[in-house]
């Protein structure tokens, strides 16, 4: 008991030299590079760690820099730099029979997104809620990018052992912590091409 304590004091004294405990307890994770934050902080957020990590890799395939290339078959996104070279992420992509393939634009993007199961998805899952608030147990996760006319999106998920595998019915699924820094790169109107 003494033991327990002694190590909750230490907890404290920390937090209190941060500045309060809440402080302690509520810090921001920056991205390395940007030095932006990778997840909004919210009192409902997680942090969970992505099982590809993201990096940044030599990428020569004569796109320009700010566009977004899927590869569905390496289920990995690139985020196109100058100089020859991309970020590349992990993502989640659509199961047998919802893969797709052509190019979209990025028309609108969202944080924290609501999202309401289209009519389509319904049918095949009864189940589902009609409507969800964004929010940490939301499908969509912490940010959404919205391709084309299309129902499809980029977008962040509670999930992160989905990341790799092909379990959606055609969006990209990241982790919340690389949907985020995404959606810092990306503007709207920017070219996505998606390849199987």
């Amino acid at each position: 008991m003494r033991r327990l304590s002694t190590i909750a004091a230490a907890v404290v004294a920390v937090a209190a030299s941060a500045g309060s405990a809440n402080a302690f307890f509520n810090f921001e994770m920056l991205d390395p590079e940007t030095h932006r934050p990778l997840l909004e902080q919210r009192q409902d957020s997680i942090v969970a760690t992505s099982p590809i990590p993201r990096e940044i890799v030599p990428f020569r395939a004569g796109y320009a820099p700010g566009t977004i290339v899927v590869s569905t078959a390496e289920r990995r996104l690139y985020f196109v730099l100058d100089g020859g070279r991309a970020v590349r992420y992990g993502v989640g992509v659509g199961r047998p029979g919802f893969e797709w393939g052509g190019v979209k634009s990025v028309t609108m993007k969202q944080e924290w997104p609501d999202w309401t199961p289209p009519p389509q998805m319904l049918r095949r899952r009864p189940d589902l809620p009609r409507h969800m608030e964004g929010g940490i147990d939301n499908p969509l996760g912490a940010r959404a990018m919205y391709l084309g006319s299309t129902l499809y999106r980029i977008h962040g998920s509670n999930e992160p052992e989905t990341i790799g595998q092909a379990v959606s019915s055609g969006c990209f699924r990241m982790t919340n912590e690389d949907v985020t820094d995404l959606y810092n790169r990306v503007r709207v109107g920017t070219t996505v091409i998606v390849k199987n």
